[in-house]
């Protein structure tokens, strides 16, 4: 029931813990999922993910019931179409700056009048063994649907953004957002006004709210700006956190 409750426990504010995903393989997807995380995110915008990649780590994903969301590389209505179908248990979206793209998001994400394509026979829709009726009220019953802000302008329109019909959820990319600002870090008192911005606006509206941090002490002092979901580092700064630390033992014995 991990997939099936998920969206549901972000519209409930619940405290959840996830990771992006760098590495096209899928095993890393099998290994996380007998972890204590809430869900992973395929990062596809700034890693060497290609379709049949993807959909490996998202069958493996959906035999577990494990939700994977999965970051796309732009606003396009063929990758939206695509992971979901391959059984993402929804998207984040970069470069959303306004109410109107936050609804052509929407429309995209689920079946209807100029949205996503419809298909019964998909892995996401159960191979042909569900009605029409029972696929498209999973379409909204489960889809989720996320925002990411990382400039400005977005956070001029961040209220109308997080009251959009559809949108599950507000993502704030403190280090996209850093430079749009023009710093050349994430410790500027701008973020940290953008952060509580945007946490207020995902209050208000009743929409999640989710940041990425390096690991669990930033985002415990980042809590007080309102995020509940955490995007954790990655699976190769673990990695090489892990290396470091235990090469490091090594190299300290006498």
């Amino acid at each position: 029931m991990r997939i099936k409750n998920f969206k549901a426990r972000m519209a409930n504010r619940d405290l959840m813990a996830g990771t992006f995903i760098k590495t096209p393989a899928y095993e890393l997807i099998e290994v996380l999922a007998t972890s204590d995380l809430d869900f992973v995110c395929i990062d596809m915008e700034h890693s060497p993910f290609d379709r049949g990649r993807a959909d490996a780590c998202l069958a493996i994903a959906r035999a577990l019931d494990f939700p994977v969301l999965v970051r796309v590389t732009h606003f396009s209505s063929e990758t939206i179409l695509q992971v979901l179908d391959m059984g993402a248990v929804g998207v984040v979206v970069p470069h959303i700056v306004n109410a109107t793209q936050a609804a052509d998001l929407v429309r995209l994400s689920h079946f209807g009048n100029g949205g996503r394509g419809f298909a019964g026979a998909t892995r996401w829709a159960g191979y042909g063994q569900q009605t029409m009726a029972e696929v498209l009220a999973q379409s909204g019953r489960e889809t989720v649907v996320i925002a990411q802000i990382e400039e400005p302008e977005a956070l001029k329109n961040v209220e109308s953004i997080a009251a959009t019909d559809g949108i599950d959820g507000l993502f704030l990319g403190p280090s996209d957002m850093s430079v749009s600002m023009g710093y050349s870090n994430t410790n500027s008192h701008e973020l940290l006004d953008a952060l509580k911005l945007t946490g207020e606006a995902a209050k208000t509206a009743g929409k999640a709210y989710m940041t990425f941090v390096p690991n669990s002490a930033k985002a415990a002092e980042w809590a007080q700006y309102g995020p509940h979901m955490f995007f954790i580092g990655s699976e190769q700064g673990w990695m090489k956190v892990g290396a470091n630390a235990d090469a490091a033992g090594i190299h300290a014995i006498k």
